[in-house]
């Protein structure tokens, strides 16, 4: 097990999964509190990276594109306090973070994982019922219906028509957008049949985001309607798919010829590998950047591995 405690959270990797959880320190974003402990497969990854600074460095998970729904509605637009896939790393803890790192690339390795695109999400997106006021408007969903409620602040044309209540099924598309300079963000939803020309002050079905506070929760709502729209890679009508690489039903009938299988790694590289690896773990044990408990607790889970 590969574990990194910081002031801005604690990610922790047990070969087959990384549980990430947001720590206390008063600059966590309120998104990354609100989200609370996310666990991500390791077969949701394409990488991880670490970059130090003068002060504190970054640790970044790369996840495969299609995998999260919450990085598929907010498009890569949650800046560094919201954005989950982050750890800031204090200085004196550098080596454990390149430890992690190593760990997580290593089992990434090992068990073949592929970098590309998913079909199916592989994180099940934030918990229902979640409701958020923010902007012109209150956003609430409770797995089936997003209802859309307004306040004293909402344009009249907007207001007049009353709260809307959307059914999932009725939806095709959703998106969270932050304020940007002088223009506002909107949490939208695309409904059936509805064109889209309409900006967000007046647009029902989209409220209006002004750089408050609160405008990244209503990320939380996109990603959770997200979560239980038919995933992006899937065909027009067609019912949420596994990912590529998951085992597949077999059809009846005669199946194709499967490609030529890549030849395996000879055994003696992976145990090189690892035998390299305890080598490191006992260097930085004498350098006194791993703890006696964490130096164990590497060490342990190397030996398993072998």
């Amino acid at each position: 097990m590969a574990e990194i405690i910081q002031k801005d959270g604690t990610w922790v990797f047990d070969g087959d999964a990384l549980r990430l959880t947001p720590g206390r320190d008063r600059n966590v974003g309120l998104l990354r509190r609100t989200l609370g402990e996310l666990i991500v497969p390791l077969r949701a990854l394409a990488g991880i990276s670490f970059e130090q600074g003068k002060k504190s460095g970054r640790l970044r998970l790369r996840l495969r594109d299609g995998a999260c729904p919450l990085l598929q509605a907010t498009g890569g637009r949650l800046t560094e306090p919201h954005d989950p896939y982050r750890l800031v790393v204090e200085s004196d803890r550098y080596g454990v973070a390149e430890y992690v790192a190593d760990e997580v690339r290593n089992a990434l390795l090992l068990d073949q994982v592929p970098a590309g695109p998913v079909d199916a999400y592989l994180l099940p997106g934030p918990s229902v019922p979640l409701s958020v006021s923010a902007g012109d408007g209150t956003a609430s969903f409770d797995g089936e219906r997003v209802r859309l409620e307004w306040n004293w602040k909402t344009e009249d044309a907007k207001a007049a028509g009353g709260a809307r209540t959307l059914p999932v099924g009725e939806i095709t598309d959703v998106e969270w957008y932050p304020s940007a300079g002088l223009e506002n963000g909107h949490l939208r939803f695309t409904v059936r049949g509805v064109p889209v020309k309409t900006p967000a002050k007046y647009d029902p079905n989209a409220v209006e985001l002004w750089g408050f506070k609160k405008d990244p929760l209503m990320a939380l709502v996109a990603a959770a309607v997200r979560a239980r729209l038919p995933h992006p890679a899937s065909a027009p009508g067609e019912a949420v798919r596994p990912p590529a690489d998951a085992p597949q039903a077999v059809a009846a009938g005669p199946a194709p010829p499967a490609p030529p299988a890549a030849p395996a790694a000879p055994a003696e590289d992976g145990h090189d590998a690892l035998l390299r690896r305890l080598r490191e773990l006992g260097e930085l044990h004498r350098d006194g950047v791993l703890t006696e408990e964490e130096f164990a607790l590497a060490k342990q889970a190397v030996l398993k591995r072998m």
